[in-house]
């Protein structure tokens, strides 16, 4: 293609091409959101390396390197896919944290005052969904994979980026999905559904999530669907203490991004320095 200026059936071609890809919906809408930024900044202006450039540059003074970089992913891709692999852009190189940011870490017992506030109010399926994710460790996209079938034989078959695991449900939760599926009369398929039948949208979960937080007295910064994900993986790993077993169960390719999830909070950083007693 070699374009020099960027029109908009690109942009929708390229989203098309992520789908081909089977990247995730939120993944395709994310990166067209970024590359139509881009265009919006560039106001009529060719494409160049320098103008490229100066857009990293903007977003390094307004945004955190996570940011600026999963922009750049966006960026990068879509230039491949023009035939612009000169005005690729090198990543924002960011030193590993040893510790979570303890402002975002979501503790066990707020989870649970979330899941009685949902309760209490009338939530049932929001609580349930809190218990589902919170309990099993799966993404928000794979909510739609818990089905009365999983719940009839406590394992789940999910199939998301290219693969296919199987996860196990625990027992307690099987009764609590069979119970509420029997109550909205889903006889089968996903039991988590709006009340037209209708599989719940990444956006509905995060609202329902964010609605409740007042209610359970817990800062709705901690409160979105892979902080759930996070604590699980958590207390996964202080139970078995086995990596390989929860990278596993956590669907990931590479242990290093399950390492990430295992970072201790500063709080317990900061007693680990302690118990060196190396200052006297």
């Amino acid at each position: 293609m070699n374009a020099l200026y960027i029109r908009q059936e690109q942009i929708v071609g390229y989203q098309a091409w992520l789908c081909e890809q089977e990247r995730e919906r939120s993944t395709i809408e994310k990166y067209g959101c970024c590359v139509t930024a881009f265009v919006n900044w560039l106001d009529g202006r060719p494409l160049t390396k320098e103008e490229a450039v100066a857009w990293k540059e903007e977003l390094k003074s307004r945004c955190a390197s996570a940011t600026v970089n999963a922009a750049l992913a966006a960026l990068n891709g879509f230039f491949r896919f023009i035939g612009r692999d000169d005005c690729r852009l090198k990543f924002l190189k960011v030193q590993r944290r040893v510790f979570r940011d303890q402002s975002r870490e979501l503790t066990q017992q707020e989870f649970k005052r979330l899941v009685e506030a949902a309760a209490a109010n009338g939530k049932t399926r929001l609580a349930l969904l809190l218990e589902t994710i919170g309990g099993t460790g799966i993404r928000v996209g794979e909510v739609q994979y818990i089905t009365v079938e999983a719940a009839q034989t406590g394992r789940a078959e999910i199939a998301l980026k290219g693969k296919i695991r199987t996860i196990l449900l625990p027992s307690k939760l099987c009764r609590k999905l069979l119970k509420y599926a029997k109550k909205q009369r889903i006889g089968s398929g996903a039991i988590f559904r709006t009340r037209t039948g209708k599989l719940l949208t990444r956006r509905q979960i995060w609202a329902e999530m964010k609605s409740i937080c007042k209610a359970a007295g817990v800062d709705g910064s901690k409160v979105f669907p892979h902080n759930l994900r996070h604590m699980f993986a958590v207390a996964f790993y202080r139970a078995c203490r086995d990596v390989v077993k929860l990278a596993d169960v956590l669907g990931h390719s590479s242990i290093d991004t399950t390492r990430i999830y295992l970072m201790t909070s500063e709080k317990e950083h900061q007693r680990q320095l302690d118990r060196l007693r190396l200052v006297s």
